[in-house]
């Protein structure tokens, strides 16, 4: 006998977001602000830049941590929105939680001098078959991909402009997501990908490789 599969109905929740929700959103952006304005302080030519173009220390401060706080949005938040909108495309409840634990030790290791992101996840309810859970998974690295490429494109069209210190963040911490999420082991998206689709994750990862492989190769520089 088959047994009876409910689907939540599209429209209940797609494309919206709780106070709850919003709630765990402001407070992941902002913690990963400061954790990515603490970690490029230590680039010298990053914040040595931003004190030529405003003039002194504390704006420059203010202004890398307005650049860390659109690239924690377009990388990580846009990563998540990725699995939510496409889980809500199929059908079911989705939002996203963040982790206390997981802002802690992202706060704390960049500190030290490198940065481990674990802000939080999407947390999706509702009936999911096999496709359904890899074609979730790989929404968000597909947002990654796609960004990485944007920043990759903007360096080589950019290259000599100051605006490539944030197209070239933009196209590494983007690529190193992809990369990081397609691994192909529980609970990182790689491993409903490649139960769903051997081929799919091999083409995603191949991207990912070739993004990364490619910003590290690209002969970068800037003007003053």
């Amino acid at each position: 006998m088959m047994d009876e599969t409910y689907r939540i109905v599209p429209e209940n929740g797609r494309g919206r977001f709780s106070r709850e929700e919003l709630k765990h959103i402001a407070v992941s952006i902002a913690v990963l602000s400061i954790a990515f304005t603490i970690l490029y302080r230590n680039a010298g030519w990053i914040l040595g830049y931003f004190e030529h173009l405003t003039g002194t220390e504390a704006m420059a401060y203010m202004l890398l941590f307005v650049m860390c706080t659109v690239l924690v949005v377009v990388s990580f938040l846009f990563h998540e929105l990725g699995h939510k909108f496409m889980a809500q495309r199929l059908g079911m409840w989705s939002e996203y939680r963040m982790s206390n634990a997981g802002l802690a030790i992202t706060l704390v290791s960049s500190l030290i001098g490198f940065l481990f992101a674990a802000p939080g996840a999407v947390v999706v309810r509702g009936y999911a078959d096999k496709k359904d859970n890899g074609l979730i998974s790989i929404a968000g690295p597909a947002v990654n991909i796609v960004f990485s490429g944007i920043g990759i494109m903007g360096c080589i069209l950019l290259n000599g402009n100051p605006a490539i210190i944030f197209l070239m963040l933009l196209a590494s911490l983007n690529a190193a997501l992809a990369l990081f999420n397609l691994i192909p082991f529980p609970p990182l998206d790689g491993s409903k990908i490649i139960s769903w689709s051997p081929v799919i994750w091999v083409a995603a990862m191949g991207v990912a490789v070739l993004e990364f492989v490619c910003i590290r190769s690209l002969d970068l520089y800037y003007v003053l």
